[in-house]
């Protein structure tokens, strides 16, 4: 049965197979492990990565495509259903056609992006890409009427995954089951099923197809496959999944702006999380996204911990002080590129002899 669910794509390693179940048992047990609005902030926008960041590693992990244009998708996901429930009231109805309108937008972008930019070497679709994310970006910060400009937009959601509703009147294990819970498994049951068919498609033969393309696209344009299709296809599949995260992001949020979705710094932080846990394993964008947000949410913290348990040491409390959170961050990341050339998951694979 599991096998099946993973598509028998299984971790191949002991340690990784305790991190992935570590972070799966966390994840779906946040609200009643790690209580506090900050805490389950975190555990929501690890999920909601954790799509996004897969949904990148089809693109550049499996087929081998460069794209700067993936927080563009995202954003399109998020201003799809934002800009509906502003509109039209707060109701699963709206919502829906909000997801459906950031859907096709996001799908028919890409298809256009990949029929004129395919073709060419990929520095060359890299800044195409570039290019559409930057008149996007600078396209929803300027039409302040319609998006909200660099204010952003925010929008009420159903009232069932409000703080006000109250699924039961008692607490449930000391927690108080609250529209907020209910939308953080919305969004935790919406990560796993995006993931699961994600994870599923790339061990498909239209995944190992792209993984021929990735390997060498001339052979594969020898052996009869039209790589352009296969390319355009795996561009579109990747966009649709980034909007419909975006989707999740406006939910949790109930929120959405120019600096949470369309950002250059996020397409940063995607790269990041992917070179972290691994290219085209599916597995790394786990780990690294949980990782990425863990130290960029704690790590200041954990640094003034440090710092105030060596103030009797010289120089030591300058150098781990919590405003240098940012260098130590950089550090940390050529560190595990370092050490882990292949992402976090690579080496683990390859500790236990199953690595390629």
């Amino acid at each position: 049965m599991l096998k099946l669910l993973l598509s028998h794509d299984l971790p191949r390693s002991r340690t990784l197979s305790l991190l992935l179940i570590t972070v799966l048992i966390g994840l779906a047990l946040a609200p009643f492990l790690f209580p506090g609005t900050r805490a389950l902030n975190t555990a929501a926008t690890i999920c909601i990565f954790i799509v996004l960041v897969a949904s990148y590693d089809l693109l550049l992990g499996y087929t081998g495509i460069v794209s700067f244009a993936h927080t563009m998708f995202f954003g399109i996901g998020a201003y799809g259903v934002a800009l509906t429930l502003d509109a039209w009231g707060a109701t699963w109805g709206v919502v829906l056609v909000g997801t459906l309108i950031g859907l096709v937008i996001a799908v028919a972008l890409a298809l256009v992006i990949g029929l004129l930019s395919l073709r060419v070497q990929a520095i060359f679709f890299a800044m195409v890409t570039l290019a559409f994310a930057s008149a996007f970006l600078i396209l929803a910060s300027q039409l302040s009427g319609l998006t909200g400009g660099e204010d952003g937009l925010s929008f009420q959601i159903p009232r069932v995954l409000t703080p006000a509703f109250k699924l039961l009147d008692d607490p449930l294990f000391g927690v108080r089951i609250t529209g907020k819970i209910l939308d953080y498994y919305l969004i935790f049951f919406c990560s796993a099923v995006l993931f699961v068919l994600m994870l599923r498609m790339v061990n498909s033969p239209f995944g190992r197809v792209l993984q021929a393309i990735r390997e060498n696209e001339f052979r594969a344009e020898a052996l009869g496959y039209r790589t352009v299709y296969y390319r355009t296809m795996a561009n579109c599949l990747s966009a649709g999944v980034a909007a419909l995260a975006g989707v999740l992001m406006a939910l949790w949020l109930k929120y959405t702006g120019p600096d949470t979705t369309l950002s250059l710094s996020i397409m940063i932080d995607i790269l990041l999380m992917l070179v972290i846990g691994g290219m085209g394993t599916m597995y790394g964008a786990v780990l690294g996204v949980t990782l990425f947000v863990l130290a960029k949410n704690y790590l200041q913290n954990l640094m003034g911990v440090a710092a105030e348990a060596l103030a009797a040491v010289p120089l030591l409390p300058l150098i781990v002080h919590p405003d240098r959170w940012l260098l130590w961050l950089g550090v940390l990341f050529i560190l595990s590129v370092y050490f882990f050339p292949t992402g976090i998951v690579g080496k683990l694979r390859k500790a236990s002899g199953s690595g390629h």
